[in-house]
């Protein structure tokens, strides 16, 4: 079972582009059109409304990051903080499981830490920006093998 170690790199993109994906659908509509309801929103949970800002980008721009895998680690990080509160504020009087419960906010998390902790790995811009293998998300290969 050796081999799939080398698909490591092919898991760490799909956990990317599945996290990135959602992560873009969730903060689309903050960013182009509902900004203004979700400072409200936000300021509304007891947060102040700058909140909005940083989690929209979070979602969105971070989404954007996270698929390329460009500064994955700091991208993840805001989404692990943004799923974070989330949780906090909004889904966990609804339990895990509940209509409106973290189950899947907790899964986007789980995801964003797995990333924050492996980064991108070799099949990113993270990779060719630091050089061959830096993105993260691997064992370090030797020239004999």
């Amino acid at each position: 079972m050796r081999y799939l170690d080398r698909l490591q790199p092919l898991a760490l993109l799909v956990l990317r582009v599945v996290l990135g994906v959602i992560m873009i659908g969730h903060g689309y509509s903050k960013v182009f059109g509902g900004l203004s309801h979700h400072v409200q929103f936000v300021s509304h949970l007891g947060l102040p409304g700058w909140l909005a800002y940083a989690s929209a980008f979070a979602e969105f721009f971070g989404g954007i990051l996270v698929i390329a895998g460009l500064f994955t680690r700091l991208s993840a990080l805001a989404i692990l903080i943004d799923m974070g509160v989330a949780i906090w504020k909004i889904h966990w009087k609804n339990g895990l499981l509940a209509n409106g419960g973290y189950e899947f906010p907790l899964a986007l998390a789980a995801i964003a830490f797995a990333l924050l902790f492996f980064g991108a790995g070799s099949i990113a811009f993270d990779s060719i920006r630091k050089g061959s293998g830096g993105g993260g998300g691997g064992r370090a290969k030797s020239k004999a093998g």
